[in-house]
């Protein structure tokens, strides 16, 4: 289920951010986030969401199993301005288009798999010592001695020079 959006009068900048924010969720919580968005791309945006959902109801493919599988925001036609400035010159203004692309999918039920739960902060592991290996204390000792010693070997250098 695709729908389309051609040369949508702003900039991709500003809807990529609108874009980003929606991209990957379930429908029902895209539609959600968009109503409450106070983003000028929110609402065409939405207005494309519903269209393909509509294109899914053609399928016969149920709301509630549809996701924004690809949501993609693209460069469109560059209208060229001129502004007046100082001294009788111009300078050029562009007001940027963008192409908006997006893609239902529906997902697949999981009853079979274990699903993975993340581990709240503070938790478990530390995440500092993750994937570093610890060093026993008597190769850490010969570590501090060295670097103790080439502090002293500079600071006698300097002395004599």
């Amino acid at each position: 289920m695709r729908a389309f959006l051609k040369n949508y009068k702003q900039s991709p900048r500003k809807v990529r951010l609108v874009a980003g924010l929606i991209r990957g969720k379930n429908v029902n919580e895209a539609l959600v986030q968009l109503d409450f968005l106070v983003k000028r791309g929110s609402k065409p945006i939405k207005k494309l969401l519903l269209s393909a959902i509509a294109n899914a109801k053609q399928l016969d493919i149920e709301k509630e199993n549809l996701f924004i599988k690809e949501l993609r925001v693209d460069k469109g036609i560059v209208m060229k301005r001129m502004m007046p400035a100082a001294m009788g010159t111009g300078h050029r203004i562009n007001k940027r288009t963008s192409h908006i692309t997006l893609v239902l999918s529906g997902k697949i039920a999981k009853e079979n798999k274990i699903k993975k739960v993340p581990t709240p902060k503070g938790v478990g592991i530390p995440t500092a010592s993750v994937g570093k290996k610890e060093k026993p204390a008597k190769e850490k000792k010969e570590i501090k001695k060295a670097k103790v010693e080439k502090k002293l070997k500079k600071k006698k250098v300097i002395r004599n020079s």
